[in-house]
């Protein structure tokens, strides 16, 4: 499946809040929809849904017109939307049977997700009972628990230990090698780079930047150098570096254990390798810069919090 969002634009009152999102998912690949709080993401995900109508624009599946109503949708909201005093499975069983499942086939499928994220123990308890990352991993079930085609994934980590996060890593990993379509958005942007082959960022209501995510930590990094030294600390090194090399390179960043370097104009790696060869720093780390999705971010859209 290719789902397309095409120039979707949303108004609530006088205020457009989405200005035309373009992006595109496919089957087997996830995409990491990104952008920070009260960018559009939300908006966008309720409009996928059909829960928001959009003013303008389209969204397509294999080239038609995409009706929800049509396709088994699997979401995952940021805030839980379950039943705190109801069971565990009685309202799986529910939820299945609202879009679409018998009931037999909705029990079967409740206890078989409920067992693959080891929650199946509190199926006779109420979701209130149990701690805030195992009714994490109820909700997670109860996306999954109608086998959709389309998965939408707002936060899926949140209150998560390092043991439960991995089940649900291998959930997810799942997921994308058996076809499903996958839209995965996060703050964490770890996560994001370990599972999204295509990222789309959205910021004041606009894809700001979209596209493979090889293809632009390529693009982020290039001219980019980074640089340790065993006989200098960062402070030092980079004075010796503005006051020594500032006509080949640039100081744009610096990491815990090395300094960010930006080539020059004109300047290119062999130069500037020379000057360091000259000198009397002994290179403890040396090569090509690849930005985190973070740094990428961050300098896309802003240092406010994501």
């Amino acid at each position: 499946m290719r789902l397309e969002v095409k120039n979707i634009r949303k108004t609530f009152g006088e205020t457009e809040v989405l200005h035309g999102i373009n992006f595109t998912v496919e089957s087997g690949r996830a995409l990491g929809l990104l952008g920070r709080n009260g960018a559009g993401k939300t908006t966008t995900i309720r409009i996928l849904m059909d829960v928001f109508h959009a003013n303008s624009g389209e969204i397509l599946l294999d080239g038609k017109r995409f009706v929800p109503s049509r396709h088994q949708i699997g979401y995952l909201p940021e805030e839980r939307g379950l039943y705190p005093k109801r069971t565990v499975l009685d309202q799986m069983i529910y939820l299945a049977c609202l879009r679409g499942m018998k009931s037999k086939e909705a029990k079967e499928s409740a206890l078989k997700w409920l067992k693959r994220l080891e929650v199946d123990e509190y199926a006779a308890r109420k979701l209130e009972t149990l701690s805030k990352g195992n009714q994490q991993k109820v909700q997670l079930a109860a996306t999954l628990v109608c086998n959709p085609e389309i998965v939408i994934l707002d936060e899926p980590f949140s209150g998560l230990d390092p043991v439960n996060s991995q089940i649900l890593k291998d959930v997810v990993s799942e997921l994308i090698s058996e076809n499903h379509l996958v839209i995965f958005s996060s703050h964490q942007m770890s996560y994001v780079e370990e599972f999204c082959d295509h990222i789309a960022v959205i910021d004041h209501g606009q894809v700001v930047m979209a596209g493979e995510l090889k293809e632009i930590k390529k693009e982020y990094g290039k001219n980019r150098l980074m640089l340790a030294a065993e006989n200098y600390a960062l402070d030092k090194l980079a004075e010796k570096t503005e006051r020594e090399w500032g006509s080949y390179v640039g100081i744009s960043g610096r990491k815990k254990e090395f300094l960010i370097l930006e080539l020059k104009d004109g300047v290119n790696r062999r130069a500037f390798m020379e000057q360091l060869v000259k000198s009397d720093v002994e290179v403890e780390k040396f090569g090509g810069y690849e930005p985190s999705l973070n740094d990428i971010f961050v300098s896309k859209v802003g240092e406010e919090e994501v």
